[in-house]
């Protein structure tokens, strides 16, 4: 539909900014948009664990498994939501979602990470 014309947005999903935006993602960007913010939730996976497998420290090493799934289970979760494979739990799309308080928590948790990557 192009950036920013979603008819879906108005009153037909419940709520769009939070629990389904990938769907709103999906019909404004179409497939390319679905495939970008995949890869990126994948990329960022996958990095997560590469850098939980390399870690020495076994505290540092199941604190960045642990964040790392976290993030990816949440994520997974709202993806299948909005697919429509289980029923809409209220759990939000990390990065992506509006509200202040997952945000929050998502991008403290990732700067954890990062600094457990930094003690190689």
């Amino acid at each position: 539909m192009g950036f920013g014309n979603s008819i879906q947005k108005h009153f037909y999903l419940p709520e769009p900014q939070t629990d389904f935006i990938f769907s709103i993602i999906s019909e404004e960007f179409g497939f390319m948009g679905v495939l970008v913010v995949s890869i990126l939730f994948l990329t960022l996976i996958i990095s997560g664990f590469m850098i939980s497998r390399k870690q020495i420290d076994l505290f540092g090493k199941f604190l960045s498994f642990g964040i790392t799934f976290q993030i990816a289970f949440q994520a997974i979760l709202n993806l299948m939501v909005v697919v429509g494979l289980i029923p809409v739990t209220g759990v939000t799309l990390p990065f992506l979602s509006y509200g202040g308080s997952s945000l929050l928590i998502t991008l403290c948790s990732i700067g954890i990470v990062l600094n457990i990557s930094r003690h190689t």
